[in-house]
């Protein structure tokens, strides 16, 4: 059974497609939100295989939504619905860490499709934006082999040492880090040390840079020192 989170800002609407995708005999529905912080919240405690996220939420919440679950629920597939059929608008999505999409103007059956391909580790999307994603990755890996990085470390890093790095990227120090997270401080500084071995570098800035990489992000510039 395929347990399925939706959140979209119509209730109405999310309902409709809830109930079509109840009429499937391998999907269950186990939860609707209408809004990022109400999604993550619920989603906290709902144990679920895939997030259906619409474009519809406001001020790019879907986008932010799609890289909350990824950080949050590493094994939890999305899919962003209501796309538009634009190369550089899906492969955002993708980078933010979305394992499918469905077009604005496809129905049902491709939704059905795209969500049972996810689950199964399959990537629907077209030539082109394939071919696009391939040349991000080339130059990613070519920008990381100049640095002496390799991409395939982060997979050695845990769910909780992957959500550190990225609060690490944010500019958190080990005492802002630990409070966001609850935890010691000692803790997290063990952590840390394990995400520098892991990745072999040698400082939470190179580290920073590191993920700045590998989300295809252009890395920070330094700064200036005469600012």
């Amino acid at each position: 059974m395929i347990r399925t989170f939706l959140v979209e800002r119509v209730r109405l609407v999310a309902e409709v497609v809830g109930a079509a995708l109840e009429g499937e005999p391998d999907i269950q529905v186990v939860g609707i939100a209408t809004g990022v912080a109400e999604a993550l919240e619920r989603l906290a405690a709902t144990p679920c295989d895939v997030v259906l996220v619409s474009t519809s939420l406001p001020d790019g919440g879907a986008l932010a939504l799609v890289s909350a679950i990824r950080e949050r629920h590493p094994q939890v597939k999305t899919l962003v619905m209501g796309l538009t059929d634009s190369e550089g608008i899906i492969l955002r999505y993708i980078e933010a860490g979305a394992a499918g999409y469905i077009l604005r103007e496809e129905g049902v059956d491709v939704l059905l499709s795209n969500l049972r391909a996810a689950v199964e580790e399959r990537a629907l999307i077209s030539p082109r934006v394939a071919a696009r994603l391939m040349a991000r990755i080339a130059e990613l890996s070519d920008k990381l082999a100049e640095m002496g990085m390799d991409p395939g470390d982060y997979e050695q890093l845990t769910p909780r040492e992957r959500e550190i790095l990225g609060l690490i990227g944010e500019g958190l120090n080990n005492q802002a880090i630990a409070e966001r997270l609850h935890i010691e401080v000692g803790t997290v500084k063990n952590h840390v040390h394990n995400i520098l071995r892991k990745l072999n570098v040698a400082s939470r800035k190179d580290a920073a840079l590191y993920l700045s990489l590998v989300e295809g992000q252009e890395p920070p510039a330094e700064p200036d020192p005469g600012a």
